[in-house]
């Protein structure tokens, strides 16, 4: 039986707008290769923009 969260890793969303680096989440890395993008709320920006998985 595979450990709890092996698979999972750490990563950090971006604002696409303004930069700033707003939320941290978990992926699978097996599942989801390609980089992650979520329309989330930007508070220095103060409306919903997409944020994009930083490297």
């Amino acid at each position: 039986m595979a450990k709890k969260g092996e698979n999972r890793e750490r990563i950090d969303l971006q604002c696409t707008e303004c930069g700033e680096i707003n939320y941290r989440t978990e992926k699978n890395k097996k599942n989801t290769t390609e980089r992650l993008e979520v329309k989330k709320f930007c508070s220095r920006c103060k409306k919903a923009t997409t944020h994009k998985e930083k490297k």
